[in-house]
Formats: structure tokens, sequence, C-alpha cells
């Protein structure tokens, strides 16, 4: 245990921001860069009487900004636990800044259709912006495909210090944001936006904004690309337990969550709200 737990920062958080740094830092750092770019983004918020589809501009690049910057470190946390000298081959150094310049491109193509007071999803009112609706899909999924990658190395990493259960729940998590998240996208990037049906009340879920009338296909793209907080979070849960125990659980609590997605996107699909009845 003691092992297991030494791969965690134990100096609190002053020392936790350069061991990020020290682990993975393009990744680190462009999470700093988005975090400081959401103080201009919420100014021009505050000032800004534009709407698009009722809703102020520049909510959209506050919401992408804040969701990658938990991406980018969420990833850099778990560098650690990636096989030794991975991260020091000459590949992973440049599909590291490939990742960063996707990154990069979609939050200027986010930001920059927020200033033109026009829509960067589901935008196709002309054959240009269609274009590059279609290339901001191929980016959305190329940056997406880190934490598979990661996963991946993850549970192939037999020298790991973690315990079973962990390792297992990090690197499941993390090949669960890839592989539910793409098919749930795909399928609300070919539609029209993120409803299924036409809502009448405009009711909503509060704090989480999804619909009470109609599908919403946000849903399963939320509980997807969220696999890789979730199942690590299960995983430490296990750490008591004996190891083909833990192991046995992470694996029930890995299909459990797919079907939690695959049974909300279905449901979106259908038209159906999520718990209507809240809110």
């Amino acid at each position: 245990m003691t092992a297991t737990l030494a791969t965690f920062p134990k100096s609190g958080a002053s020392q936790f921001p350069n061991r990020l740094m020290t682990d993975e830092p393009r990744f680190t750092l462009l999470a700093v860069v988005l975090a400081f770019a959401l103080i201009p983004v919420f100014a021009a918020m505050a000032v800004e009487t534009r709407l698009y589809q009722d809703v102020n501009v520049w909510v959209k690049p506050a919401k992408f900004m804040i969701s990658l910057s938990i991406y980018l470190l969420n990833l850099a946390l778990f560098a650690r636990f990636l096989p030794t000298g991975m991260m020091a081959r000459r590949s992973y150094r440049a599909y590291s800044t490939f990742i960063v310049l996707c990154i990069l491109i979609e939050m200027i193509w986010i930001g920059g259709a927020a200033a033109m007071g026009v829509g960067s999803h589901f935008n196709r009112s002309t054959p240009e912006l269609a274009l590059i609706y279609t290339l901001m899909g191929v980016v959305a999924i190329s940056l997406t495909s880190v934490s598979l990658v990661y996963g991946i190395a993850i549970l192939r990493n037999r020298a790991s210090t973690l315990a079973a259960g962990l390792r297992l729940s990090i690197g499941l998590g993390l090949v669960l944001t890839f592989v539910l998240t793409v098919p749930v996208a795909m399928t609300m990037a070919m539609g029209t936006g993120h409803l299924v049906g036409t809502a009448q009340t405009g009711a909503m879920l509060p704090v989480m904004g999804w619909s009470r009338e109609v599908g919403d296909l946000r849903i399963p793209h939320f509980f997807a690309t969220h696999a890789m907080q979730a199942m690590p979070v299960f995983g430490l849960l296990t750490l008591a337990l004996p190891r083909q125990f833990a192991v046995t659980s992470v694996w029930v609590a890995a299909a459990g969550y797919v079907a939690l997605v695959i049974a909300t996107f279905l449901q979106a699909l259908a038209g159906q709200p999520f718990l209507p009845r809240i809110g």
C-alpha cells in the first residue's frame, strides 16, 4: 500500500503544480494558458450584449476553456503512470505537440466564432463553414485520442507500482473516454443540434441545463467524457480490498458505466428526457 500511494503528491498543494509540470509540461502549460485566457473571456462576457441562440456568445468559449483545462490537467496527472521512458521518445513528443496544436486550433475557432457572433457547432450555413465544421470534428477526435493512448499504455505498464484495481480503473477510464465519446459525439455532430425533438417550454435540469422535455445528446456525451474521472475515483475506493476482488469490482463498475452511457444515449435518441420530473 505504501508503494501504491507513494506516486501521489504528499506535500500538499504547493508542490502539486510542480509535479504536473514535471510529469507532462506541455499539457500542464496549455491548461494554465487556457485558465488565464478565461479572464478576458469573462470580461467580454460581462460587457457583451450579443446573443447566439439566446446565450451570450462568449459562454461556449468559456465552457470549452474550462473543460479542456480539466482534461489536460487530468492527463498530466496520469502521465506519471505511463511506462518509464515513454515520454522521452521522439514519437511521444511529436504526438503530444500535435495534441496541443489540435486544442489550440479548436479554441481559436470557437473563440473566433464567438467574436464573429456565429455558431461554432452545427453551423453549415455556408460551404466554407460546413467544411470548417467537418475539419473541427477531425480535430476533436484527434485531441480525444490521447486518452486512448494513455489508457492503453497504463494498462500495459506491468512495472507500475499502483495497486492492480487502481491501475485498471485509470486505464479503463481513459480508454472508455475515447471509445464512448467518439460515437456519441459523431452522432450529435451529424445532426442539427444536441436536442432530439422540439422543446416547447425550454424547461431544463438545474445547473446542467439538460432538457426536461426532449432527448438531449449532451447527457451521454457528458457521462462518456467523464469516464476518465469517474472510474479512477471508483478505483480509489477499492484500495482496501483484496487484489482479485478489487480488479473484479473495477470490471463490474466499468460494465455498469458503459451501460449507463448506452442507456442515456438510446434514451436521448428516442427523444425522451433524462429525469424529467427533477427541477
